[in-house]
């Protein structure tokens, strides 16, 4: 096992390159990613100047949710590869200055994990308790209103208990009831386990899903005006209700310190993923405030959403932040394995994808890449045969599911299968993606990629960026503009997000010009800038001002 030297905060201000293990690369010709893959991989991980991994899931598994229904958490399916493997990969990435944060999801297991299997053969068994067991109501109806947020009722009968359990996602996905003391120390001891084994740190899948109201009141209906599609789509009646009682318990944060405490020796850090289309930021300041709970947390503020994100949206979202998580820490990301890829979502140009890219290495908080975004994939249009997501044949074609970004990555432009395998791989790979391979990109000066490596290294090079204070946040007339600070830095960040020129004055002070290497142009003689359309300007103030 290779542990890595780290500071205690190294995850403050950190990039995550985010691994789709099916998808990333296929090294024994099954059409699927797997751990070896990885390693062969990860070098390019490296030279992207990340400082960490972030794999989703690759525990055995029956696979119905691809890896996000586990039936043994400290072990890895035969798909993937072995525990060997893993070990791989940590001296890989270890050796190539990456640290390695896994993908656990706690919040619930396949229904052929063997606690579930014990636990639904009677109610008086050691494990009875272990998940979310409930009595029909005296019509046999379900419990109350819950709604699973894959479509459907949250409540699956079952006939050895002649009861209810609770299954927040899919029917073969039940949830543990953390209410059981020996639930929350089992989940311990698997962090234990991989945290022995060398990792750096953990994604925590929907943190704020652990904990359930005892008392299992209906939820209140949400009013319409309220709704949103942040965290499901619009056409699932998930939206319709407003969660107060299925998830966001208040004790959710007493097993995450828990979980932080376990971490604590091994200097290792998690970022959690909190799913709420109503309260997300303020729980984020709530389960990361005051060291107390996880480090970081996912917000999904920059990952929804089918028009760009404007300065007038960026900032009334960095407002609401210092308003409702003064003492928080986000982890910002535009795409992930959930969400149509953003090159698509947003229609973006050439020139619109490098200062998102630029802003985003700008903004306060850690940052999570999605394999591929480095290359500027579009998101995949996969025909209803080819469909492999569950969530996506449920709400098909309003919502086409999340194959469309989950196809596999392309390496080489003219290899068969884009380099990713020999084989037929277990999703499409398109000629749009083909063209915009890692070695195509390598070889073009303007190619995105070159800008992600820029914007990371700037990032990495500057305190301030990495984990200084964020004031003065302004939108006007399409720019967006803030500073950032650190002991011995001011940074000032402006960015023209829209289509047209623009011409805006600069505070007074003496500003050098910074990042040219990514387009950031220099003040006019008058104080002034000429921002072209998708232009930045990236300035320091002169200490001697």
């Amino acid at each position: 096992m290779t542990m890595m030297k780290k500071d205690a905060d190294w995850w403050r201000g950190a990039v995550i390159y985010q691994i789709y293990p099916r998808s990333f690369q296929d090294t024994n010709g099954d059409g699927v990613g797997d751990l070896l893959g990885i390693v062969r991989r990860l070098p390019h991980v490296a030279s992207l100047g990340a400082d960490a991994i972030w794999i989703s899931p690759f525990f055995t598994s029956p696979m119905r949710d691809f890896g996000y229904d586990v039936s043994n958490y400290c072990d890895v399916d035969p798909m993937f590869g072995s525990l060997a493997d893993f070990d791989q990969v940590i001296a890989t990435a270890h050796a190539l200055g990456l640290k390695v944060m896994i993908d656990l999801v706690l919040s619930h297991t396949s229904d052929a994990h063997p606690w579930f299997q014990e636990s639904r053969a009677s109610r008086d068994n050691p494990r009875a308790d272990w998940y979310v067991w409930a009595d029909p109501k005296p019509d046999g109806t379900a419990p109350n209103n819950w709604l699973s947020i894959f479509g459907g009722p949250a409540w699956q009968w079952d006939a050895r208990r002649e009861q209810y359990y609770l299954h927040n996602f899919l029917v073969s996905q039940p949830d543990l009831n953390f209410h059981c003391p020996a639930v929350q120390e089992a989940l311990l001891d698997v962090a234990r386990f991989w945290l022995e084994r060398g990792v750096d740190g953990f994604r925590l899948d929907t943190i704020n899903f652990y904990m359930h109201d005892e008392q299992l009141r209906d939820n209140p209906p949400l009013p319409v005006e309220e709704r949103n599609d942040n965290t499901a789509p619009k056409v699932n009646p998930y939206n319709h209700q407003r969660h107060i009682h299925d998830k966001n318990h208040p004790k959710n944060i007493e097993f995450l310190k828990k979980l932080r405490a376990v971490m604590e020796p091994f200097q290792a850090a998690a970022v959690g993923e909190i799913g709420d289309s109503q309260r997300g930021l303020e729980i984020l300041g709530e389960y990361t405030a005051d060291g107390v709970g996880v480090q970081m947390s996912y917000a999904f503020e920059l990952l929804s959403g089918h028009e760009p994100l404007s300065a007038d949206y960026i900032a009334a979202v960095f407002r609401k932040v210092d308003a409702v998580a003064p003492r928080g820490w986000a982890c910002w990301a535009y795409s992930n394995h959930d969400v149509v890829r953003h090159i698509s979502r947003w229609g973006l140009s050439a020139a619109a994808a490098k200062v998102y890219t630029t802003l985003l290495m700008c903004l306060r908080g850690s940052v999570c890449l999605y394999q591929g975004e480095e290359l500027g994939l579009p998101e995949a249009e996969i025909a209803f045969e080819d469909l492999q997501d569950p969530y996506g044949k449920e709400f098909w074609p309003e919502f086409k599911g999340r194959d469309g970004c989950r196809t596999p990555m392309v390496w080489e432009k003219d290899a068969v299968y884009a380099g990713f395998s020999s084989v037929k791989p277990w999703l499409p790979i398109s000629s749009a993606q083909s063209a915009l391979a890692v070695d195509a990109a390598e070889a073009d000066p303007a190619a995105l990629l070159h800008h992600y490596r820029r914007a990371i290294a700037f990032r990495k090079n500057h305190k301030a960026l990495r984990a200084g204070l964020m004031t003065e946040i302004e939108a006007r007339d399409g720019v967006l503009r803030f500073r950032r600070l650190a002991e011995d830095e001011t940074i000032l960040c402006v960015f023209n997000l829209t289509d047209a020129p623009v011409d805006t004055d600069l505070p007074p002070g003496d500003w050098v010009t910074l990042a040219g290497e990514l387009g950031s142009i220099r003040p006019t003689g008058d104080n002034r800038l000429q921002l072209g359309s998708w232009q930045s300007s990236i300035l320091r103030l002169n200490s001697g001002a």
